[in-house]
């Protein structure tokens, strides 16, 4: 029933590759489609490689799009893999004709690059990057993170993909090509991913931190990202200086905490991205004032910090930096992130997450495009 085959054919263009996030239409996925007189459909599907482990949710969305069309009966997947050569053409395809190993993220790119930073560690940087980048995906566009920080990774872990024993799922390999896990919409890759143990220690100098973060950069497939954040680790050391080589086009955003003597620290994290570079595009204060039942605000780190960091920042550069926002202490995003539930989704109405999805909003509504180029952000495909 060709007629029939065609129409499963076009309800299969709906299914994600939930790794890639295309159509597995377009990934050349489907081996073939056949239905059978009495409406029985039998459907192909090649996966990339051998243990998949997006396999079940592919089978399980080809047969829900297969038995939604009118006078399917029923529905056989016949499950296979892909051979090394048609491996080779997805990849080149995925890359579109560029070379393996090149930076995805170059001057041409017209993807937002942020890189959060700190002067110093425990002012909460990581927490802010996975909300903020959650936050920014559920008003509908392309998001990854990059988890530059090698030494102190806690992305996968903030995020859920960590199992009971505190271990992140390893991500898919296509040949050379290393395809990121998802959680909440946000494409992420992290060193994590690549230990054996969530108490491994990774204890790399520069050169080995550098290759890392190249690799993360060239290997890894993120595919059209509406915006790219980088967790980079606290201070102004290797990592920081690598990103300022690799993406100069980066912008910064600084995360501070409200103590007057946290500005002179965070400061210098400014000052090191705009050496390479990068500019700062605005300051985050965390951890400022608890709210108390009566309404009124506890400031047990003091206040003024991220204001002065703000405006220290702006002292070196034409356009002011602003202090997006202050993310105030907040219980809910303190054991959201032990939880790996983010806050912006699990308690949106706490003030916390307020505040991170205020930064959202404000990074969400500028353009998509390289420097001069007015492009709107695209919505998720």
């Amino acid at each position: 029933m060709p007629e029939l085959a065609d129409a499963v054919g076009r309800a299969l263009a709906a299914v994600l590759d939930p790794e890639i996030r295309k159509p597995i239409t377009e990934l050349d996925m489907v081996g073939g489609v056949e239905v059978a007189p009495d409406g029985h459909a039998t459907v192909g599907i090649k996966l990339t490689i051998v243990g998949c482990p997006a396999a079940d949710a592919i089978e399980r969305d080809v047969r829900a799009a297969t038995t939604s069309v009118p006078g399917v009966t029923d529905v056989t997947v016949d499950v296979s893999v892909m051979t090394a050569a048609e491996r080779r053409a997805l990849t080149e395809r995925l890359r579109g004709g560029a070379a393996a190993r090149t930076a995805q993220f170059g001057p041409d790119s017209l993807t937002r690059v942020y890189a959060v930073t700190s002067g110093k560690g425990g002012v909460g940087k990581s927490t802010v990057t996975a909300n903020l980048a959650v936050a920014l995906a559920e008003r509908g566009l392309r998001v990854g993170i990059v988890d530059a920080d090698v030494h102190g990774f806690s992305i996968p872990g903030v995020l859920g993909m960590t199992d009971e024993n505190g271990v992140a799922p390893r991500p898919t390999r296509v040949d050379d090509m290393i395809l990121p896990p998802v959680a909440y919409g946000v494409k992420v890759v992290s060193i994590g991913m690549f230990v054996d143990s969530a108490s491994a220690a990774v204890a790399w100098r520069g050169p080995m931190l550098h290759r890392t973060i190249q690799q993360f950069l060239g290997d890894v497939f993120f595919g059209d990202l509406d915006i790219l954040l980088l967790d980079l680790p606290p201070g102004t050391g290797d990592v920081a200086i690598s990103v300022g080589q690799l993406l100069p086009q980066a912008e910064v955003l600084v995360v501070t905490t409200p103590q007057p003597a946290a500005a002179d620290v965070a400061e210098r994290s400014g000052v090191v991205a705009r050496q390479t570079g990068q500019k700062v595009v605005g300051v985050i204060e965390n951890m400022a004032g608890l709210v108390q039942p009566d309404g009124s605000i506890l400031d047990l780190f003091g206040s003024g910090g991220g204001a002065e960091v703000a405006r220290r920042l702006s002292a070196g550069q034409d356009d002011e930096v602003p202090l997006l926002a202050s993310v105030p202490l907040s219980i809910p995003l303190r054991a959201g992130g032990d939880a790996g539930a983010p806050i912006v989704v699990t308690d949106p109405g706490d003030p916390a997450a307020a505040a991170i999805r205020s930064v959202a909003e404000r990074l969400a509504t500028r353009a998509r495009g390289l420097a001069g180029r007015k492009l709107g952000l695209s919505p998720r495909s």
